[in-house]
């Protein structure tokens, strides 16, 4: 393995590279519920703790599918930068815009119309629903924002340019820890608000992201051959559906993954308060390495588009190859630390003992999971830079809601297992995915490319 890796050192310094601003960028999405889960956690009380967990597994679910939606737009521009073709690039910018805006009306009505009639009819603690819509709210009316940046970031990061997206990241992730406090705690002269005062400082955030990352991209000399062609109002039928075919995809990919972490939610919120306040702590630390994987998978994606779009499949190969090596070290690594400051990780969450005690021991079988959830977004990352997401979306929705949620279910209500059983069925949700994308992977280069 380390005659491989000096081998082919060049290629791992160049994923890593790429990886590292994206890692910080996907990061950003997380480091918001993160940041939000703990101002509500010390300041707000176990109540809006669970709260936020309902709003967070409704409102996750519909966010996603956005990003998703947004996210088919980098394989397409890192293969037409394979062929250098400049004008293509532009045209699909404009249209990714288009698309992006009027799937985030979609969404906002999904949220408005559908999550808070949902939200009263799954069996939750009334007290914990009414809390959580207000918060739901405001939340949902932060996709707009979030969207039409996601169009941008996309575009820069397609080409190969990351470090913008992450600086806007991680300045909006102060200011919206900033605000948060500021909101909820009712400083200078302002009311508290409680955890719709979180909700607002999140979506302050991201109009602020959007309008930053839009203005780099317009204005920046390192676009301007691209900007040349663009052309806000050029729509394109042909362009819309070429991202849609792998946007659409990918949107369910995330939609099935979040949807099983919201069932467990659910299906926690069942069981008792106290298990969804622990789930919700738990989950939003392993959502940071989540999070994490997803950013190597991102530039995993961009070098293997670029690869399949110079038709260089040995050097599209060698980046699969490596892609596997580094996740599976990086969440090594990342499975020891929730192993062994378990008990510290979740105090920094919240000061309830009990949530605290219980989150703890699901930290402990995250470490476990996380290895699976790791190498299952490498495959789908993979996949995605050659085009290949409807087979793949299949293998989610199988592994995810027939083999994870039932199971999840089963072991925790059934067996009576509590939250424990639903994440046990978590892991066994994201080692079947892991595996049968995997499996696809060596089906596609052995069939489609006739590689060796």
């Amino acid at each position: 393995m380390f005659t491989s890796i000096k081998k082919h050192r060049s290629y791992y310094i160049s994923a890593l590279a790429l990886a590292g601003p994206l890692i910080i960028a996907q990061l950003g999405h997380t480091l918001v519920q993160t940041s939000d889960t703990m101002i509500i956690g010390h300041f707000l009380g176990k109540i809006s703790l669970a709260a936020s967990s309902l709003a967070h597994s409704v409102f996750m679910m519909v966010l996603v599918f956005g990003l998703g939606i947004a996210y088919g737009l980098t394989p397409l521009i890192a293969q037409a930068s394979g062929k250098n073709n400049k004008e293509e690039i532009s045209k699909l910018l404009s249209n990714s815009i288009w698309v992006n805006i009027i799937v985030s009306i979609f969404l906002f009505c999904g949220v408005f119309y559908g999550s808070m009639y949902g939200m009263q009819h799954v069996d939750q603690d009334p007290a914990v629903v009414e809390e959580a819509k207000p918060y739901l709210f405001v939340l949902s009316l932060s996709i707009f924002p979030l969207m039409i940046f996601n169009a941008f970031k996309q575009f820069a990061e397609g080409l190969g340019f990351t470090k913008q997206a992450m600086r806007i990241t991680i300045w909006g992730n102060v200011l919206n820890v900033v605000l948060a406090i500021i909101f909820v705690k009712g400083m200078f002269g302002i009311e508290p608000m409680g955890i719709a005062g979180v909700g607002i400082a999140t979506l302050i955030d991201r109009i602020l992201m959007m309008i930053i990352m839009g203005g780099y991209v317009l204005k920046s000399k390192y676009f301007k051959e691209y900007m040349f062609h663009f052309n806000f109002f050029s729509v394109q039928i042909k362009r819309i559906k070429a991202i849609l075919k792998i946007g659409a995809p990918v949107a369910f990919q995330y939609t099935f993954e979040v949807g099983l972490f919201a069932g467990a939610s659910l299906i926690a919120g069942k069981i008792g308060a106290l298990d969804q306040a622990a789930h919700n702590v738990a989950l939003t630390l392993a959502s940071m390495t989540y999070m994490m994987a997803t950013g190597i998978a991102s530039a995993i994606t961009i070098k293997i588009g670029n690869s399949y779009g110079k038709e260089n499949y040995d050097r599209l190969k060698t980046f699969a190859k490596i892609a596997y090596r580094i996740i599976l070290g990086f969440m090594i690594f990342t499975a020891i630390i929730f192993a062994v400051f378990n008990h510290t990780l979740a105090s920094l969450m919240t000061t309830d003992k009990e949530v605290i005690a219980l989150a703890a021991q699901l930290l402990i079988i995250a470490g476990l999971f996380q290895l699976f959830d790791g190498t299952q977004v490498i495959g789908l990352g993979i996949l995605r830079g050659i085009g290949d997401v409807n087979i793949p979306t299949l293998i989610t929705l199988f592994a995810y809601w027939v083999i994870g949620l039932p199971s999840g279910y089963y072991m925790g209500v059934e067996l009576e297992m509590g939250v424990q059983g639903v994440w046990y069925g978590l892991t066994f949700a994201l080692l079947v995915s892991s595996i049968l994308l995997y499996m696809r992977y060596k089906y596609m280069i052995r069939k489609k490319f006739a590689l060796s």
